[in-house]
């Protein structure tokens, strides 16, 4: 399970696992406010990519990153009842 060092690396490995399979992506973001840590997890069961981050604007990033992927998802999904439906 690699954990990235910097946003911008793991933002493109995630965004790269994503394309190659949006069926089987998953995303899971965990706080533990005893640590202050806020980790955001990307996993296809094959390859799992994690980012941690104690930084509060890093927490942005994660946020609109996280938000794409929704925006994403909801797109791909959108056309593929589209097109069971015709």
């Amino acid at each position: 399970m690699p954990h990235f060092q910097t946003w911008e690396e793991f933002s493109r490995a995630a965004e790269k696992l994503y394309l190659a399979d949006p069926m089987k992506v998953r995303v899971v973001l965990k706080y533990r406010h005893c640590d202050g840590n806020l980790c955001i997890k990307v996993t296809d069961d094959a390859a799992c990519l994690q980012y941690r981050t104690d930084q509060a604007q890093d927490v942005k990033k994660i946020e609109k990153f996280h938000s794409q992927l929704m925006r994403l998802m909801v797109a791909k999904e959108s056309r593929n009842v589209a097109m069971e439906t015709e």
